[in-house]
C-alpha cells in the first residue's frame, strides 16, 4: 500500500495538469479523469485538498502580483475610462453616420432596383439582337447555298449546307426558322444531287457525240504505230520476229508517247464524273448512282448501235462509223475503271464489250451478203482488223472478233474461188489451142516471169519472132494464179490469227480451180475432132503438171510456220497427170481413126494378074500422114510421147493392113496380091527406118512375117512347129493358116 506521502504528492501533480491545460476540452477531460481516477483509487479527499491549496496558492500570488503592481493598475484603470468615454462618443458618431447611410442606401436601393431593370431590359435587346444575327447567318448560309448551286460549286455548297444543319441551326433550334430550314435540308440535297446529275449528264452526252471521233483518232494513232512498227520490222532479222501489241513492240514504241483522251485532236475531261461521284460519295448515295450510271452507260450503248448497216458503200463509213463509236465508248469505259476504279468493276466493262462485240459481229453477218466482190471485203477485213488491234492494246478481249475473221475469210475465200473460177473458165473457153507466138523479147521476158516454163534455149540463141510451145492459155492461168495466191494471203496483213486456215483453203482452193476448171475443161475438150487442138490441150496439160510441181514447193514456202512440216501434194498434179493419159488416148484415136480411114480406102486387086510397080496410094498417104504430123500438128509434143505415139499408130496401122486380107469377104488371094501387099509393106518398113528408132520396127514383125508366109515356096513349113518358130514366130497360128488356105486357093 502506498505511503500518503506518496499519495499527496500524485495527487498535487494531478491537480497542477488540471490546471495547466491547454484547452477547456483538455480541461474537462483532465479534471474528468482525475475525479474518475480518484474515486476509483478512494484519494477524492486528497484531490480536493490539493485543488483547495492550489487556489490559495494562486490567490496568494495574484495579491502580491497587485500589491507589486498596483500604481500601474489604477493608471490603467483611468486610461480604460478615458477608452471606454472615447467609444461612447464614437459609437454615437457612429450611429449617426448610420443613419445617414441608412438614408442613403434607400435611394440607391431604388436606383439600384432600375438599373436592374435597366439590364434585364439590355439583357433582352442583346438576346434578341444575338438571335436575330444568328438568323440572319442561317438566311446567308441558306442563300450561300444556293448561290454555290447556281455558280455550280455543289462539294461547296454541300458543305455549307452541313456547317448550316450541324453548327448553325443548333443555335436558332428555340425558332420556327430553324425547322422549315430543317425540313429543306433533304430537298435541298436531292436539288445538289439533281444538279451534278445533271452536268454530269450533260458530260455523257458530250462523251457519247464524242466517242465516234475518239475512236478515229485512236485507229490513226494504231495505223501510225503499224507504220512505225513495220519499219523496225524492215530493219530486224527476220521481220516477223515479233507482232503489233507484243511485248517487244510495246517497249520499242514507247518513246512514241500519245495520250488517246488528252490531245490537239480530242480532250476528255473527267472532272464532272469526279465531282458527280464525290457529291454522291458525300451524300451517302455512292450505291445507287453506281446503279444509275450503269444503267445510263447500257442506255449509251443501245443508242449507239443502229439498227442495220451496208457494207457496200464506196467509202465504207457506215462500217466505220460502227466500230469507231464501239472503240470510243469503250475506252471511255476502260479509262473510267483506271481513273475511278470503285465505280465501274472489270466484270461490268467485259460484258458491255462482249455485248457491243455480239451486236457488231451480227449487224455485219445480216450485211454481208451484200458484198459480192473481194477486194471490199478486204476493206472491211482491213477496217476490223484496225480495230481489233486497236481495242487489243488497252486489254480488251478479242477472242470473238478474231473467230469472226474467219467468218470473214470463208466469205472471201468464196469470192475469191468464184472470181477466178469464172477467169479461169473465159480463159479456157476464149483460147485458141495454138502454140503461142511471141514477137518481141520483152514480150518473151514478161510471158516467162509470170509462167513456170523452163526454156530449152537460152534467151540469146532465141531469134524473134518465135513460138512458145503452150498455148496463151497457160500464161493467162499463170497469172491468175499467181494472183489468186497473194490475194488469198492479202487477207493475212495486218492481222489474222490464223494462218493456218489462210494455207490449208488456199491449197484446197487451187486444187478446186486446177482441177474443177483447168483440167477438167481441158478433158472435156478432148471430144473435138481437131487433132492439133487435142495435141495442143496435151502440150499445155504437161505444163500445168510442171506448174503444180512447181506450187508446190511455192506453198510449201509460203505457208506459215504453224503450217510448216511435210511437203505439200497438190491433187491437181495428179489430175493433170491423169489427164495427159486421157489426152494421149484420144490423140491414139484420132491417128489410128485416121490410119482407118486411110487404110479404109486400100484397093487390092487380091486376084490380079499382073504385077504392081508402085506402092497402094493409101500407103503413100498413110507414109506421108503419119510423118506430116510429126513434123507439124505433133513437133510441140515431148520426144517420148511422140515416139510412143508412132510406136501405137504403126502397131495399130500394122493390125489393120494385116485386116485386109484376112477379111471374110476376101476368098482367095493371088501371087500378084501377095506382091502387091509385100510392096506396100516393104514401103511402110523403108518408112519406119527412116525414123531412126529401131524398136519401132517391132511393130511391123507380124506383118512382114505373115507377108514372108504367103511368098513361102514351102508353105508346109509353117505347119513344122520348131519351123514356125523358128521363121515366123510372131504370125498368128490361125490368121496363118487363114492367110494360107486363101492364098492356095487362088
Amino acid at each position: 500500500m502506498p505511503s500518503l506521502v506518496d499519495q499527496g504528492h500524485h495527487t498535487d501533480i494531478v491537480a497542477q495538469q488540471i490546471v495547466l491545460a491547454a484547452s477547456d476540452t483538455e480541461y474537462f477531460h483532465e479534471l474528468v479523469s482525475a475525479i474518475k481516477n480518484a474515486e476509483i483509487g478512494g484519494g477524492g479527499q486528497h484531490l480536493l485538498q490539493s485543488l483547495g491549496l492550489y487556489s490559495i496558492d494562486r490567490e496568494s500570488e495574484i495579491e502580491s502580483i497587485c500589491s507589486l503592481y498596483q500604481q500601474g493598475f489604477v493608471s490603467s484603470v483611468n486610461q480604460l475610462q478615458e477608452v471606454r468615454d472615447g467609444s461612447f462618443t464614437l459609437m454615437t458618431d457612429v450611429l449617426g453616420l448610420n443613419n445617414s447611410i441608412q438614408s442613403s442606401i434607400e435611394a440607391l436601393s431604388q436606383q439600384k432596383k432600375a438599373l436592374v431593370v435597366c439590364r434585364a431590359v439590355r439583357q433582352k435587346i442583346n438576346d434578341a439582337d444575338q438571335a436575330l444575327h444568328n438568323c440572319l447567318e442561317v438566311l446567308r448560309l441558306a442563300n450561300q447555298v444556293y448561290d454555290l448551286l447556281g455558280k455550280k460549286i455543289y462539294y461547296s455548297a454541300l458543305r455549307a449546307l452541313d456547317e448550316l444543319q450541324n453548327v448553325h441551326l443548333l443555335e436558332v433550334t428555340q425558332y420556327r426558322i430553324a425547322d422549315h430550314i430543317q425540313k429543306s435540308v433533304p430537298a435541298t440535297k436531292k436539288l445538289v444531287g439533281d444538279a451534278v446529275m445533271a452536268d454530269l449528264n450533260t458530260w455523257l452526252f458530250r462523251i457519247r457525240e464524242t466517242s465516234q471521233f475518239l475512236g478515229e483518232v485512236s485507229f490513226y494513232h494504231t495505223e501510225q504505230r503499224r507504220t512505225r512498227h513495220k519499219d523496225r520490222s524492215e530493219k530486224i532479222v527476220p521481220s516477223t520476229s515479233f507482232m503489233l501489241n507484243s511485248a517487244v513492240e510495246l517497249v520499242a514504241d514507247e518513246d512514241e508517247e500519245f495520250d488517246i483522251l488528252d490531245n490537239e485532236d480530242v480532250q476528255v475531261d473527267f472532272t464532272p464524273l469526279f465531282e458527280c461521284m464525290h457529291i454522291h460519295d458525300a451524300l451517302g448515295q455512292m450505291e445507287s448512282f453506281k446503279v444509275d450510271y450503269a444503267f445510263t452507260r447500257r442506255q449509251q450503248k443501245e443508242l449507239l448501235m443502229p439498227a442495220s448497216i451496208t457494207l457496200i458503200d464506196l467509202d465504207g463509213a457506215s462500217l466505220s462509223e460502227l466500230l469507231e463509236g464501239i472503240a470510243g465508248f469503250a475506252l471511255i469505259e476502260k479509262a473510267t475503271m483506271k481513273k475511278a476504279p470503285n465505280l465501274r468493276s472489270m466484270v461490268e466493262i467485259d460484258e458491255l464489250w462482249e455485248t457491243m462485240c455480239q451486236t457488231a459481229i451480227t449487224l455485219i453477218s445480216k450485211a454481208l451478203y451484200e458484198v459480192a466482190n473481194a477486194e471490199l471485203l478486204l476493206k472491211i477485213k482491213g477496217v476490223l482488223a484496225l480495230f481489233i488491234q486497236t481495242m487489243s492494246s488497252w486489254g480488251y478481249p478479242v477472242g470473238s472478233l478474231d473467230a469472226f475473221l474467219l467468218t470473214l475469210f470463208d466469205k472471201y475465200a468464196e469470192l475469191l474461188r468464184r472470181r477466178f473460177s469464172d477467169d479461169f473458165q473465159e480463159i479456157v473457153s476464149t483460147d485458141d489451142y495454138m502454140p503461142m507466138p511471141i514477137h518481141k523479147s520483152d514480150e518473151y521476158d514478161k510471158v516467162v516471169n509470170v509462167s513456170w516454163y523452163t526454156p530449152e534455149k537460152s534467151r540469146d540463141e532465141l531469134r524473134f519472132p518465135c513460138v512458145l510451145p503452150f498455148s496463151q492459155m497457160y500464161p493467162l492461168c499463170c497469172i491468175d494464179i499467181r494472183n489468186f495466191l497473194n490475194q488469198f494471203y492479202f487477207f493475212s496483213d495486218d492481222h489474222f490469227r490464223h494462218p493456218k486456215v489462210i494455207d490449208d483453203a488456199l491449197k484446197s482452193s487451187l486444187d478446186e480451180l486446177l482441177c474443177e476448171k483447168v483440167c477438167h475443161s481441158l478433158v472435156d475438150r478432148l471430144s473435138s475432132q481437131y487433132l492439133g487442138q487435142i495435141v495442143q490441150i496435151l502440150i499445155n496439160l504437161e505444163h500445168f503438171e510442171i506448174a503444180c510441181r512447181e506450187l508446190e514447193q511455192l506453198l510449201v514456202s509460203a505457208r506459215s510456220s504453224a503450217s510448216a512440216g511435210s511437203a505439200i501434194a497438190l491433187r491437181a498434179s495428179e489430175e493433170f497427170r491423169s489427164s495427159k493419159k486421157t489426152a494421149e488416148k484420144r490423140i491414139f484415136e484420132l491417128v489410128n481413126s485416121k490410119i482407118d480411114d486411110l487404110i479404109g480406102t486400100a484397093e487390092y486387086d487380091w486376084t490380079a494378074s499382073r504385077l504392081e510397080n508402085e506402092p497402094s496410094n493409101y500407103m503413100q498417104t498413110l507414109t506421108r500422114y503419119l510423118s506430116n504430123i510429126m513434123t507439124t500438128v505433133l513437133l510441140g509434143l515431148p520426144t517420148e510421147i511422140k515416139e510412143l505415139i508412132y510406136f501405137d499408130a504403126l502397131s495399130h496401122a500394122a493390125t489393120m493392113i494385116l485386116s485386109v486380107p484376112l477379111s471374110p469377104d476376101i476368098k482367095s488371094i493371088s501371087r500378084h496380091g501377095v506382091a502387091a501387099l509385100a510392096k506396100d509393106v516393104q514401103y511402110l518398113t523403108e518408112f519406119v527406118d527412116t525414123l531412126g528408132n529401131p524398136i519401132l520396127k517391132e511393130n511391123l514383125d507380124e506383118l512382114q512375117q505373115t507377108v514372108a508366109l504367103m511368098q513361102a515356096d514351102n508353105s508346109d513349113e509353117y505347119y513344122d512347129v520348131a519351123t514356125r518358130n523358128k521363121k515366123y514366130g510372131r504370125v498368128d497360128a490361125v490368121n496363118g493358116s487363114i492367110l494360107l488356105e486363101k492364098y492356095m486357093n487362088p
